[in-house]
């Protein structure tokens, strides 16, 4: 295992579609922060984040549905990205970026404005009530994604913890973000107009799904200082 790890971290180094910033903590200056589009894709596509991507299956799925979308999937693990940066390069995907930091120093490598959405699929709940701050829908982190999303930019969380569904529609309210959709089985009964909620599944969902357990989905935005 430990040399499969080894192995992985020496071919990352070499992929094209992952970029690995030295000091994500201490960083003063990066060089692709506002210049996504035209230094890395070289284009002028909108630009969606999956935040914890682990393994990448979100973020490659996306990628393939909507060819004229920019995707970066962000993860601090390199032997897990290391498997959706190989399947994009072997697949030939353009649309496609890898960004392995920390994603509580995110606002240090995208500028304001700069993002058109983000995907947290199945984040770590962090069920301690000490650990509630590391959530990626917490307020702390609803806060750096208010600094470098668009007005109006779409928040997308798939989740199997109840708990996590629960804590997330609380912090909508009370920070009077905009709830947009709310389900509490995605794949239940219930008609589901939402693009693509469905049709890519992680290794973790299906996984989840064969175990008989509902998968929850909400989409909202931020709300905008200075708007009652």
């Amino acid at each position: 295992m430990a040399k499969t790890k080894l192995k992985k971290f020496a071919e990352i180094n070499s992929f094209s579609n992952v970029i690995q910033p030295p000091s994500p903590f201490d960083l003063t200056h990066f060089e692709l922060r506002g210049k996504w589009n035209e230094s890395f894709f070289g284009n002028t596509s909108p630009i969606v984040l999956e935040i914890g991507c682990g393994k990448g299956e979100y973020t490659i799925g996306l990628a393939r549905a909507y060819p004229k979308v920019n995707f970066i999937g962000i993860d601090i693990k390199g032997d897990r990205i290391w498997n959706g940066a190989r399947q994009a390069l072997d697949e030939g995907l353009q649309n496609v970026a890898f960004l392995r930091i920390q994603a509580e120093s995110i606002a240090n490598y995208f500028d304001q404005n700069e993002v058109d959405g983000i995907w947290l699929t199945f984040p770590d709940p962090q069920p301690r009530k000490t650990r509630q701050r590391k959530r990626l829908s917490s307020p702390t982190f609803l806060h750096r994604y208010s600094l470098i999303l668009k007005p109006g930019a779409p928040i997308h969380l798939k989740t199997d913890n109840a708990d996590l569904f629960a804590y997330t529609l609380d912090v909508i309210n009370q920070e009077k973000h905009t709830l947009i959709t709310a389900i509490h089985d995605l794949y239940g009964k219930k008609v589901v107009n939402e693009t693509m909620t469905r049709d890519i599944q992680t290794y973790y969902e299906k996984k989840y799904l064969e175990q008989g357990l509902p998968i929850h989905y909400l989409k909202f935005c931020l709300h905008e200082p200075g708007k009652s």
